[in-house]
């Protein structure tokens, strides 16, 4: 049979693996996957019930905090039922459709996250070093806007990429490398040239995660700058408010573009790091920002406390 006969079109299903060189565990790491799952939902959950319930932490640093925590769920669910499935019944096969659905949730919910990273970071920038405008920026209306263009952005941005993808024909292996389905994965895996996809899949990490970036890093100079002005207490105050972002910010944009920087550069033959980075990027931080957000938030940790309290009596 000739190689031209070995290429598609058709929507033909992809193979997912679980975690290379842990097979023989698969079935107990699926128990730590719905574990973390269920505290990821039950965690951001809490935060959003909360925020939603308590009138005085209707302000937009609270109300952000609320949108990261949706789409931390959102995120958690596009990806942790699947892998549990894949892990628990060896369910590695997924529809040509169903992997650009995933592809395209995933990415876009993290395009969106990022645009929330940043308006939280412009929060953060407007209480410090504009406090008296600060009311009028950040209005209800204008908290919203963001909202809608943070899901606009992720949405639109992210559109093109299994547009580019169902374009390509795939011959020969069609076994992913990750228990999920990412467009820098799944394009490699095509017979033809894929420079488009690597050009625009650079342009999206350019103009989302590198700018997000560079503006949050520019806002937390001017934040240090402002502070460094005030009195020692006025400046702990003022940078304790901004700790929990941090801690998101870096959960966020470490692993994200570290693992873009292994896929496009890594040469490192038979290492699986680009898979353990990947499931770092994907499952770590929607469980760990609201232990961040709930130990490091003096107004959020005091309100767990008293539902707990609450719920045990």
């Amino acid at each position: 049979m000739s190689a031209s006969n070995n290429i598609s079109f058709s929507a033909s299903p992809f193979t997912l693996i679980g975690i290379p060189g842990l097979e023989a565990a698969h079935f107990w790491l699926a128990f730590l996957l719905f574990s973390l799952y269920l505290f990821t939902v039950l965690g951001n959950g809490t935060i959003i019930y909360i925020i939603k319930a308590e009138q005085s932490l209707h302000e937009p640093m609270y109300l952000f905090l609320c949108m990261l925590a949706a789409i931390d769920i959102l995120i958690s669910t596009s990806t942790m039922p699947r892998m549990m499935d894949l892990l628990w019944f060896n369910s590695t096969t997924i529809g040509f459709d169903a992997c650009l659905l995933q592809m395209f949730c995933i990415h876009s919910l993290s395009g969106m996250e990022s645009t929330v990273l940043l308006a939280m970071a412009f929060d953060r920038y407007v209480a410090i070093c504009c406090p008296l405008r600060h009311a009028a920026i950040l209005t209800s209306p204008s908290i919203a806007k963001i909202g809608l263009a943070a899901v606009i952005r992720g949405a639109t941005v992210m559109a093109p990429l299994p547009i580019f993808i169902k374009r390509l024909p795939f011959c020969g292996s069609r076994v992913l490398s990750h228990s999920y389905c990412l467009h820098q994965d799944v394009m490699k895996l095509a017979c033809a040239d894929i420079k488009v996809n690597i050009i625009y899949g650079l342009i999206v990490i350019i103009s989302v995660i590198g700018l997000d970036s560079l503006l949050i890093s520019l806002s937390y100079i001017l934040i240090l700058r402002a502070a460094l002005s005030l009195s020692q207490e006025a400046r702990l105050k003022a940078l304790g408010t901004c700790i929990s972002h941090v801690c998101a910010v870096f959960l966020f944009y470490v692993p994200f573009i570290g693992l873009s920087m292994v896929h496009r550069f890594g040469k490192i033959h038979g290492s699986n790091i680009h898979v353990v980075m990947a499931n770092v990027h994907l499952l770590v931080p929607p469980v760990l920002n609201p232990i961040v957000y709930g130990v490091k938030t003096k107004q959020i940790h005091q309100r767990i406390t008293r539902l707990f309290q609450r719920t045990t009596h």
